[in-house]
């Protein structure tokens, strides 16, 4: 599926400040950039090789990171450095969900249902306020409630 165009992702309201090799607070969300990326054990090309991405847009969330490696956690709850040339600073989402979650006209309790996104399906996250998030996937958009898909969440989403 082709993500549609989305912010870049910004620090989060309330996220613990300090310092990191990039600037931007940990935890925090990317996307992958390329439709294959080599995830390893450990910062470096010599870490043995854990498993390969084959997704791009995929949204990981950044929970550690040395100046060229990223520490990710995915969806599935799998926890691989990653280069950070093959992360992007967009932001996006998945229904981890067991049947497809609506996208909502509005954002808020009660509004009808303006699509629907397909379990494990991705979609473009382009902002969430007041515990709502707007997401647009395949020319559909619609709002969410903030947890209700994986990449909405500002709490680490791996231990």
């Amino acid at each position: 599926m082709a993500l549609a165009t989305a912010s870049v992702c910004l620090p989060a309201a309330g996220a613990a400040e300090r310092q990191t090799p990039s600037g931007y607070p940990v935890p925090r969300y990317v996307t992958l950039k390329f439709a294959t990326v080599n995830a390893r054990a450990g910062p470096g090309d010599d870490h043995r090789l854990l498993f390969v991405y084959r997704a791009k847009g995929l949204p990981l969330q950044v929970v550690a990171e040395t100046s060229e490696w990223r520490r990710v956690c995915d969806p599935e709850g799998q926890v691989a450095w990653v280069h950070k040339r093959v992360t992007d600073g967009r932001r996006a989402v998945i229904n981890m969900g067991r049947g497809p979650a609506p996208l909502y006209r509005k954002p808020k309790a009660g509004a009808q249902p303006a699509a629907f996104l397909n379990v494990r399906a991705m979609a473009s996250l382009v902002r969430c306020q007041k515990g709502w998030c707007k997401v647009s996937a395949d020319g559909a958009d619609g709002w969410v409630r903030e947890g209700a898909l994986w990449g909405t969440a500002d709490a680490p989403q791996c231990r």
